[in-house]
């Protein structure tokens, strides 16, 4: 996530009656694997079809930090001689007494491009925001904020369209995205008193693969920018892969944390580990982040019918 906001903070912000920026995008260390999360074009970016599962404690030891659970699957398929990709989002990410729930269906047109190819996807669905009020704690001594209308003391609930649009390219020795998600800029309205709205956030990401002459390793660095043109974050990450097995890697995300990670691919199934330790002065309330995702892949037969199948360098 671009910016988190504490329970405190939102509170004071819901005290005033003005309306509240959201930002509802989770964070992933290991993004990577995670391309249709970020970008609707990447859908069916290769033959088979691609289940996945990841979930993300971050700030260990802080009350109310965020908890995120995303599944994920997409697959390619062919139309009247042409290429396409769908896909299907699901995500639910918990912050404090407040509940973020995202679906989204995902369409892909492929074509072919320079030896490579592109996909030009959009994403459609529902986010579905929640604030848990019976929960709100506030101190006895302090009367005249227990009786402030402005602190909702119930259950919150509200739903909004949302949208996205991305382009993604994949070649034999790498791949490039970018993509515009919220485009709709869902706004939610609880019992017309406290209001939220969600900017349009941008995303680049890129990475390639190395092959180490005369090894069976393989250098396989990626990068990840995210702006919604008032906050920007950079992360750079560099794995090293043995056998097509085996992979380790380090990611340095700016001014917030430096990450390590490891994982395996068995057969048909992808798994991944990753730890993030903050260098922000966040480090002094929190054990940091811990994240897993384990993939599942199966080839997709086309026949004959699609003699240009494009291997993509991607995990998956």
């Amino acid at each position: 996530m671009l910016k988190r906001i504490g329970l405190t903070g939102l509170l004071l912000i819901l005290l005033t009656g003005t309306r509240l920026s959201a930002q509802v995008d989770a964070q992933f260390s290991q993004y990577w694997a995670l391309p249709s999360y970020y970008n609707a074009g990447s859908v069916g970016y290769n033959d088979k079809l691609n289940i996945l599962a990841a979930t993300r404690q971050q700030w260990v030891g802080m009350p109310g930090a965020p908890k995120t659970f995303l599944v994920a699957a997409h697959m390619p398929f062919r139309l009247l001689k042409q290429n396409h990709g769908v896909g299907l989002l699901l995500e639910n990410e918990t912050i404090g007494l407040f509940k973020n729930m995202s679906v989204g269906a995902q369409y892909a047109f492929k074509v072919r491009l320079w030896g490579g190819q592109l996909g030009l996807g959009l994403q459609a669905g529902m986010l579905d925001q929640r604030f848990d009020g019976t929960k709100v704690s506030i101190p006895s001594s302090d009367e005249h904020v227990q009786s402030d209308d402005g602190i909702p003391q119930s259950e919150l609930q509200g739903i909004a369209f949302d949208m996205g649009f991305g382009a993604f390219y994949t070649h034999k020795y790498f791949y490039a995205g970018l993509s515009a998600l919220h485009l709709t800029r869902p706004t939610i309205t609880f019992e017309e008193k406290y209001e939220t709205y969600t900017k349009q956030a941008y995303y680049f990401m890129a990475g390639g693969n190395i092959p180490i002459k005369n090894t069976l390793l393989e250098l396989q660095p990626s990068v990840m920018l995210k702006t919604t043109f008032d906050v920007t974050q950079v992360e750079a990450t560099v794995r090293l892969r043995y056998k097509k097995f085996l992979w380790a890697g380090l990611s340095y995300r700016w001014k917030d944390a430096a990450v390590i990670m490891i994982g395996a691919e068995i057969k048909n199934v992808i798994f991944g580990y990753s730890y993030d330790y903050s260098l922000s002065p966040i480090v002094k309330a929190n054990d940091g982040s811990h994240e897993v995702f384990v993939g599942y892949s199966m080839k997709v037969d086309f026949s004959d019918k699609n003699k240009n199948k494009h291997k993509s360098i991607r995990i998956l």
